[in-house]
């Protein structure tokens, strides 16, 4: 068990916290009063089971497009092969 007095803990924040989270039992004193600290471990986010992108515009893929002023403003253009 590890045992900090309230000034401790302001000097040496991340390791309070570094031990609690190791598992660790903390102990922090102040004028006679004991708090136990205690790390909560949340559940990893869940994973994309999709790719963002599903379809790939072929000139895209293959790094073959610019852009183009138009009348209506930027538009997506494919780069002609020479």
């Amino acid at each position: 068990m590890k045992r900090y007095t309230s000034s401790q803990v302001r000097e040496r924040l991340s390791d309070v916290l570094d031990a609690a989270e190791r598992g660790e039992q903390v102990v922090i004193e102040r004028r006679g009063v004991r708090f136990a600290i205690r790390a909560e471990v949340s559940a990893p986010p869940a994973r994309r089971r999709r790719p963002l992108v599903d379809i790939v515009d072929p000139a895209v893929a293959d790094g073959e497009w610019t852009w183009t002023w138009r009348s209506r403003g930027l538009t997506f253009t494919p780069r002609r092969r020479r």
